[in-house]
C-alpha cells in the first residue's frame, strides 16, 4: 500500500457521519437516487456527538420530536432522550436507508480544493490508524462535520491546578469506567453539560458541587411527552410524529419570541418555577439569576427536575463564586471558602470550529469561511458547489439538517435540468455591512469564535434568520434560480465543446 491512494470520484462527498451527515445521506438516497455519494468520518462509528460523549447522564437538551429527523419518527417514551437511545436512532437510520457501505471510517478530512477547470473538488483525507492519505474527487461537497472541535474541548488554565492530588477530567474525554461513588466531586461550569452531569453523579457520590462564576437560566420539563405518547396510540406513528413535531416547533418559537420581547417577565416565570422545586432558603438571586436575559444563551433543560431534586436532597450544591486557586485537596475560592474534592470535572465548554477544520481552497487559493457571506444559511458567497449544515441556537440544532438537505437535493436537480456543472452564489460588488453570524447570543463558545464564523448580511439571501419556519419556506419553496445563484459549465468541458463545434448549454465559468 502506497502513502497516497485514490478513493474514487463521486457526485457528492459528505464530511461527517453524525446526525447531520446521516440525515443528509438519507435525503440523497430518497430524493436523488441517481447521485453517487460517499461519507468520510474521522471516528470509528457513526453518531458524532452521540458517539463521542460518554459522560454520566449524556442526553439531548431539546425534545427528540424536533431533534430527530423529519422522515423518521421518534418512538421512545422519553422525548428528552439519553445518549445511547439517540445513538441507536442514528444507527437505525443507517440500516434503514442502506447508508453503511458508503461510509469510510477513520478518515480525517484535511483539505478540499475546488477546480473551476474540471468542476470538481479534490478532497484529501488521512486514515487515523495507518496514516495513509487518500484523495477523492466530487462535484459537490456537503459539510456535515458539526460545530465544535472533536479533538479538544475548551479548557482554561487554573492557578495551581498542578498541585491538585486528585483527578481532573474534561467531559469530552471521559475515562471509561470511572468510579466516582463515595467521592467528593467539583464540577466547574453552569451550562448544559454541568447541569446534566451533576444530578447523575450525585446519585452515588458523597457530594457534588457545581461551581459557577455566573448562573444559567434553567427550566424543568417532563422527560416524557404525554401528548406524543398518547397520540401514537390513536394515530399512525408518522402522522402522530408530524403533529407533535410541529406543535413543539411552534411552542419553541413562541417561548423564544416571548423571552426576547418580555425578558423580565420570562425570567420571573423561570424563577417562580424553580422556587417551587427548590428547598426553602435557596438564594435564587445569587445562584439562579444570570446577568443576561433568557435566551441570550440556550436555556438549560432539566428533565423531571432532576437537578433541583439533587439539591433538595443535599447530595448536590450550587456554589456561585470565583476560583482563586487549586489546592492539593480541592479549590480555594475568592470568598475564602475552600471546597474539598477527590476529583474535579471541568465542564467549561467547547471549542467552536467551522467546516470541521478542513482547509478550503478555490482554484488553488486558500480561503476561510470568515471571508464569505453566508448564502441562505447553507452556502458561502463565491464558493461553488459547497453546502454546510450549521443549525439553530434558539431551537433544536438538527431542524436545519432536513431543510438544508432538501435545498441541496433541489439544487442538484436544477443543475441537472440546466446541464450545469457549477452553482455559485455570486456576491458581486456590495456595500453590505459585515454583521456577526449570530446576534444577541452570548454563549461562551460563540463569544470566543465570532471571528471564525461566516459573515452575516443585512438582506436576503445573505442573512441567517435563526427562524426555522421562515427558512423552511426559503429552502424548500423559493426558486433555486433566484438571480443570485450563477449556473455554468466546467471550463474544461465548455472549451472542449467549442473545439468540436458543440454548443454548451451554459457559459463556462470564469
Amino acid at each position: 500500500m502506497g502513502a497516497t491512494e485514490f478513493g474514487g470520484d463521486f457526485d457528492v462527498l459528505i464530511v461527517g457521519a453524525g446526525l447531520s451527515g446521516i440525515g443528509a445521506a438519507a435525503h440523497l438516497t430518497m430524493q436523488c437516487p441517481n447521485k453517487s455519494f460517499v461519507i468520510l468520518e474521522q471516528r470509528h462509528d457513526v453518531g458524532g456527538t452521540w458517539d463521542l460523549f460518554r459522560y454520566p447522564g449524556i442526553r439531548s437538551d431539546s425534545d427528540m420530536h424536533t431533534l430527530g429527523y423529519r422522515f423518521k419518527p421518534w418512538l421512545h417514551e422519553k422525548t428528552i432522550a439519553d445518549g445511547p437511545a439517540i445513538w441507536d436512532y442514528v444507527h437505525e437510520t443507517v440500516d434503514e436507508y442502506g447508508i453503511g457501505p458508503k461510509i469510510r471510517f477513520r478518515n480525517r478530512v484535511l483539505s478540499a480544493d475546488w477546480s473551476t477547470e474540471t468542476a470538481r473538488w479534490t478532497i484529501k483525507a488521512r486514515h487515523e490508524d495507518s496514516g495513509v492519505e487518500t484523495h477523492y474527487t466530487a462535484n459537490f461537497l456537503f459539510m456535515c462535520a458539526g460545530y465544535y472541535d472533536y479533538d479538544k474541548g475548551y479548557r482554561p488554565d487554573f492557578p495551581g491546578e498542578e498541585n491538585f492530588q486528585g483527578q481532573i477530567i474534561h467531559p469530552q474525554h471521559w475515562p471509561e469506567d470511572l468510579d466516582y461513588s463515595g467521592k467528593k466531586v467539583i464540577v466547574i461550569g453552569s451550562g448544559a453539560t454541568a447541569v446534566t452531569i451533576v444530578p447523575v453523579m450525585a446519585e452515588t457520590a458523597t457530594k457534588v458541587y457545581m461551581l459557577q462564576r455566573t448562573p444559567t437560566w434553567m427550566v424543568s420539563r417532563p422527560a416524557r411527552d404525554w401528548f406524543a405518547n398518547n397520540l401514537r396510540k390513536i394515530l399512525p406513528s408518522q402522522l402522530a410524529y408530524d403533529i407533535t413535531r410541529w406543535r413543539n416547533i411552534l411552542m419553541q418559537r413562541l417561548v423564544y419570541n416571548h423571552a426576547r420581547k418580555k425578558p423580565e417577565k420570562t425570567g420571573q416565570k423561570l424563577l417562580e418555577m424553580a422556587k417551587k422545586e427548590l428547598p426553602a432558603g435557596t438564594n435564587l438571586k445569587r445562584d439562579f439569576t444570570p446577568p443576561y436575559n433568557p435566551w441570550e444563551q440556550r436555556l438549560c433543560l432539566i428533565p423531571d427536575g432532576d437537578m433541583y431534586k439533587a439539591i433538595t436532597k443535599g447530595s448536590a450544591e450550587i456554589v456561585t463564586d470565583h476560583i482563586d486557586h487549586f489546592t492539593p485537596t480541592g479549590i480555594k475560592l475568592k470568598s475564602g471558602r475552600e471546597l474539598e474534592a477527590d476529583m474535579i470535572v471541568t465542564a467549561t465548554g467547547l471549542n467552536l470550529v467551522t467546516l470541521g477544520k478542513t482547509q478550503i481552497s478555490v482554484d488553488g487559493k486558500a480561503t476561510v469561511s470568515a471571508d464569505h457571506f453566508n448564502y441562505k444559511g447553507v452556502m458561502f458567497s463565491d464558493i461553488p458547489n459547497m453546502a454546510s449544515v450549521f443549525g439553530y441556537v434558539n431551537a433544536s440544532w438538527t431542524l436545519k439538517t432536513d431543510i438544508v438537505a432538501d435545498y441541496v437535493c433541489r439544487l442538484l436537480k436544477t443543475m441537472d435540468a440546466k446541464g450545469a456543472d457549477i452553482a455559485n452564489p455570486a456576491l458581486g460588488e456590495t456595500d453590505m455591512p459585515r454583521l456577526p453570524f449570530v446576534s444577541d447570543f452570548s454563549s461562551g463558545y460563540f463569544a470566543r469564535s465570532f471571528q471564525n464564523l461566516p459573515i452575516n448580511g443585512d438582506r436576503h439571501p445573505w442573512r441567517v434568520l435563526q427562524d426555522y419556519k421562515a427558512e423552511k419556506k426559503i429552502l424548500t419553496q423559493e426558486p433555486i434560480d433566484d438571480g443570485v445563484m450563477v449556473f455554468s459549465k466546467a471550463k474544461k468541458a465548455a472549451d472542449k465543446a467549442k473545439e468540436t463545434g458543440g454548443a454548451p448549454v451554459l457559459e463556462a465559468a470564469e
